[in-house]
């Protein structure tokens, strides 16, 4: 199931509090959120305490009346499972289910996502909450949806490395590899004489003298997310049992990286997403562009932030997702709070539902008078009166909103394991994953291309241009399903450090193909084997392509980090910043190459047939191969001025201004801060 009810335009929602607030506001909040035009309400995610203030003792009477009120007003109720808020008599009881920081501090009681996924201790009273909510509500006619914890990972919380998880981790390896032996060679342990002769000796890769082994940051990832993907299961599996006919989601977070999202996503009917824009615009800037950016969207957020985290929720599952909860106002987390412009809250509305979302939900209805976050917007202001995002909502006609498929011709290929191990070693500060990521989908969306951003290993079938702007760990299946869809047509445009990492060869484990760890002889887990190959996260033992070489006809010759202010010129009058790799060329062509510096002469661009690869980092160089990649496969383009972007779905395209003012385009003058719903494009 991936929605509850059949619709045929946008649908809005709101994130409310009744236990914040007194009883005689629950029916008054609620006419005026039916008379707003919203249709949904999400509950009770932090209200575990409120539900069994102490142990085995609920209190279900105010959520009963809480659910009915929404109910008379005819609004469809989103029940959470309220699990990334353990009570205070829970912790005290059970400290043991407290997390550890990465500096090996216990993190305490008093605020949120306190909790330690590999307790077993807590994963017993997920179950129980879960079962017990499921138990009273699985089939009330109001609630249409459930919603799993609280934005996994949050905070830093995707990973503990004490206690229960640094416990669990040695159980998780001996499942894996099988012997110690096995473990030595994946994880290259002669190196430094990190060899290990017991199970016992192992623990989290934090606070060593330098830098970790990067596979053991890469297997503790790894084990750390399978964490979160069964501690959603079990609640799931009770979810689907006590209510049947009901969806379940998550809401994802905005950039997050302390888990595997499709591993995660699988169990559910579609994902859902928490949008801030503005906050978002803080922490994840495009690299280098310093203040200037950062003022210039400070009340909008930048497009691309935004579209890329609607196009990669709905990836996950190929479906229609949520915003579970859409900023309407200003925010009180960034180091910056800035009020949105007017028609802000318009504009990410119109934006979601172009980029798939079916549902908006708008954080909060009325601002927090207590708490944390008292200094953050709602549709209401603390003193119940319309804040500026209401007026917004009520003027909003989500009839010119259809809902239909986002097509695109062009997948931007993501890795939640290549993601960790370019930042675990990113050799260069100015660079991460998500931003080298970013700048191809940036370019992409510069072009007036829309997107599909999917998984790397996934079949590429059907997409006439394939972009891999930062795929450095390439497993033979991904090496395989890259191949089949250029013998069949396709472009692909890949960016530096592409297969630079090995995934281990050989060994098939536990019927998973995308050969992690070592290659082993005999039983696959390693178990009494002799163990050769190429160590996890490592380099190929030929060099960077690995198993791509023979698509892309080439070979790495030399990397080179560019410190800020280092730019390393290229033939075309382009200028790399960060990062400037070459290639020993083996069949494929140079297209561009280094102008001065140490690798002068050397290929910068190299193509290979349909295959090309950006060893550059330009953004303007970057965006002019993909304008050619897009020409030679016939998908059409339409340069946009800068803050102009296209989003098509159901056969309707939305232009967007995201600038602060009007900007001539087509022979039409687009207001500031503003959309406007074409058919004739």
């Amino acid at each position: 199931m991936s929605h509850p009810e059949s619709s045929t335009h946008l649908q809005l929602g709101v994130c409310d509090y009744p236990e914040h607030v007194a009883e005689d506001r629950w029916r008054v909040y609620a006419r005026q959120q039916r008379e707003l035009g919203l249709r949904f309400v999400r509950l009770a995610e932090f209200a575990w305490s409120r539900i069994e203030p102490r142990p085995g003792e609920y209190d279900w009477d105010w959520l009963d009346r809480a659910v009915a009120a929404y109910d008379a007003e005819g609004l469809r109720v989103v029940l959470c499972t309220p699990t990334a808020t353990p009570p205070a008599w829970l912790i005290r009881a059970h400290p043991e289910i407290l997390p550890y920081d990465a500096q090996g501090r216990v993190r305490e009681f008093g605020s949120r996502r306190h909790y330690d996924f590999a307790s077993p201790v807590y994963r017993e009273h997920s179950r129980r909450i879960t079962r017990a909510l499921a138990e009273r509500y699985g089939e009330h006619p109001a609630v249409v949806g459930w919603q799993t914890d609280n934005e996994f990972a949050c905070h830093g919380t995707g990973r503990s490395y004490g206690g229960a998880s640094a416990a669990a981790f040695p159980g998780w390896l001996r499942q894996k590899y099988g012997t110690l032996e096995a473990l030595n060679a994946a994880w290259g342990n002669v190196f430094w004489s990190m060899e290990y002769s017991d199970w016992a000796q192992i623990r989290p890769p934090v606070l060593t003298v330098t830098e970790p082994n990067p596979a053991h940051v890469l297997d503790y990832f790894r084990f750390a997310s399978d964490l979160i993907r069964d501690f959603q299961a079990e609640q799931v599996a009770i979810l689907r049992e006590r209510s049947p006919g009901r969806f379940v989601t998550h809401n994802f977070m905005i950039f997050e990286s302390g888990f595997d999202h499709y591993a995660v996503a699988r169990a559910l009917d579609f994902a859902s997403w928490d949008n801030y824009p503005t906050g978002m615009l803080e922490y994840f800037a495009p690299p280098g562009t310093g203040e200037d950016l950062k003022n210039r969207y400070a009340r909008t957020g930048h497009p691309d932030l935004v579209a890329f985290n609607h196009d990669l929720y709905r990836g996950l599952t190929g479906k229609p997702i949520w915003v579970m909860e859409q900023q309407c106002g200003q925010v009180n987390w960034a180091p910056f709070n800035p009020l949105p412009a007017p028609g802000a809250v318009q504009l990410w509305t119109a934006q979601a539902w172009a980029h798939g979302a079916d549902v908006v939900s708008y954080f909060r209805w009325r601002a927090a008078t207590m708490g944390q976050e008292v200094l953050h917007s709602g549709l209401l202001r603390h003193d119940e009166t319309p804040d500026r995002g209401f007026a917004e909502v009520q003027a909003l006609d989500t009839a010119q909103f259809p809902l239909g498929d986002v097509s695109a011709r062009v997948a931007l290929l993501h890795d939640y394991e290549s993601l960790w191990l370019y930042d675990a070693q990113p050799h260069n500060a100015a660079l991460s994953y998500w931003a080298q990521t970013v700048t191809f989908y940036s370019a992409l969306r510069s072009l007036g291309v829309d997107v599909d951003v999917v998984r790397a290993n996934t079949d590429l079938s059907g997409y006439a241009v394939i972009v891999a702007p930062a795929i450095t760990l390439v497993t033979p299946e991904m090496a395989a399903r890259w191949t089949a869809a250029v013998e069949a047509g396709a472009r692909l445009v890949c960016g530096s450090r592409t297969a630079f990492r090995t995934p281990g060869r050989g060994a098939t484990v536990s019927g998973d193909p995308l050969g992690r760890g070592a290659t082993v002889s005999g039983d696959p887990l390693g178990r009494g084997a002799t163990v050769s190959g190429d160590p996890l996260g490592g380099t190929w033992e030929d060099g960077q392509f690995g198993p791509l070489t023979p698509l892309i006809g080439a070979r790495l010759l030399q990397y080179d980090a560019l410190r800020p202010g280092l730019t390393q010129p290229v033939s075309g009058g382009y200028s790399a910043r960060f990062w400037a790799e070459s290639y020993r060329l083996l069949g494929a062509q140079a297209t561009h190459t280094y102008r001065g510096g140490p690798q002068d002469g050397q290929p910068a661009v190299i193509q290979h047939g349909n295959v090309t690869v950006v060893g550059a980092f330009s953004e303007a160089l970057i965006r002019d191969v993909l304008r050619g990649a897009l020409e030679a496969a016939g998908v059409p383009i339409t340069d946009l001025p800068e803050g102009v972007r296209l989003s098509r779905r159901a056969g309707v395209t939305l232009v967007q201004n995201w600038t602060d003012e009007p900007v001539t385009w087509q022979g039409q003058t687009l207001p500031p801060v503003s959309f406007e719903v074409r058919h004739d494009l």
